[in-house]
């Protein structure tokens, strides 16, 4: 099995010994661990302690600890990991103390949800720490650790399984891997710690929202649906974006006339973990979903794109109530770019909807198919 490296390893490796906490955020299983030893191996000299906050031992040892408690556990380290933090409580309060008592051991702080995570860290940590997101694999890291010809061989592979670690790495078992993932584990977090009981409501609402992919959400609809009231519908997709399985763009409104204003879609972070919640590993040429699945790898393509190479940009879609609209629009330094996403190739003539142009002058707006998505991607 080829290591694959990681876009970030070199970031983080540049920020050890600077007197900062190191914190990875990601989902569950896209490789925050394996990444923080592979950086390690060269670093540490053996003196490096991973604190796997799964572990109900782990737990207890960190939850309402001193400093005096601390420098026992740390003993001679010069490397401390606390894994998946976020099972901690009050984390932020001990990561606090580790690095004001500790100041000549590196800290790295890993968490598959901010539940809980964000607030602590950010409220005890201010000023204290630097802090990144690990996506699954991207394109980008694939085409340098293998070939453009390679990924582009691998698109429609790509679309319906995504880019999970474990499933880029063992493809002969993708299907059993993804449909393990989806079995409540990417977001146990959420029914452990957030009074979630009902986990057959998480499944539908999941379910729903990824067949609605590229569609506007209305959480009034999905309340009908599941037989809850709004608020917890709204409660729940919270808690999956805090989860990393999810993300919204909203509407972009610059206040001209039939704008949608409030309207809000939802994607995927990974195109796999969509098809397998329903249950599709069909190929692409059977599907009837390509657009949407076209719509969603090339979206968290770019938001992964954007923040390893520390691009600040917000996301939105465009629409009016006459129906015309945009795929994406991206403002970068309060310059907007957009574009429009078709996966047949023949389609490159779309124009932009004069609406949207006759409002926003000298905005580029550009077709991006499977001929052109690496210049998009990249």
């Amino acid at each position: 099995m080829t290591e694959i490296f990681r876009d970030l390893q070199s970031v983080l490796e540049s920020k050890i010994n600077k007197g900062k906490v190191l914190v990875l955020i990601g989902p569950r299983q896209v490789g925050k661990t394996t990444l923080l030893k592979s950086i390690l191996k060269s670093f540490s000299d053996g003196k490096t302690q991973f604190w796997n906050c799964d572990e109900s031992d782990v737990r207890s040892m960190l939850e309402n600890v001193n400093s005096s408690q601390l420098k026992m556990l740390i003993g001679n380290s010069q490397f401390i990991v606390i894994d998946e933090a976020q099972r901690i409580k009050n984390i932020g309060l001990t990561v606090k103390l580790l690095h004001d008592n500790f100041p000549e051991v590196q800290l790295f702080v890993t968490g598959s949800s901010s539940i809980d995570l964000s607030n602590f860290i950010n409220e005890s940590l201010t000023g204290r720490k630097f802090e990144y997101h690990l996506f699954p694999f991207s394109v980008e890291e694939l085409v340098k650790n293998f070939s453009i010809l390679e990924e582009k061989r691998l698109l429609n592979e790509r679309l319906v399984y995504g880019f999970y670690p474990d499933v880029v790495n063992n493809p002969v078992d993708k299907k059993k891997i993804l449909l393990n993932l989806t079995n409540s584990y990417l977001y146990k977090d959420v029914f452990e710690f957030q009074d979630v009981r009902k986990s057959y409501v998480i499944e539908k609402l999941l379910q729903a929202l990824a067949l609605q992919v590229g569609s506007e959400v209305s959480f009034n609809e999905l309340a009908n649906l599941l037989g809850i009231d709004i608020l917890t519908v709204q409660r729940y997709v919270d808690l999956l974006e805090k989860a990393y399985v999810i993300f919204h763009l909203r509407s972009y409104s610059g206040n001209v006339r039939n704008e949608l204003k409030k309207s809000l879609k939802i994607y995927f972070y990974d195109n796999g973990i969509r098809n397998a919640i329903i249950s599709n590993f069909s190929q692409i040429d059977l599907r009837g979903d390509v657009g949407q699945l076209w719509e969603n790898f090339l979206i968290s393509e770019r938001i992964k794109h954007n923040s390893y190479n520390n691009i600040q940009a917000k996301y939105y879609f465009w629409r009016t109530t006459q129906k015309q609209e945009i795929d994406f629009i991206e403002e970068i330094d309060g310059k907007l770019y957009a574009w429009e996403f078709k996966f047949n190739p023949s389609k490159t003539k779309v124009k932009c909807p004069l609406t949207f142009s006759n409002n926003y002058s000298n905005v580029p707006f550009k077709v991006i198919t499977r001929e052109n998505y690496l210049d998009f991607v990249l």
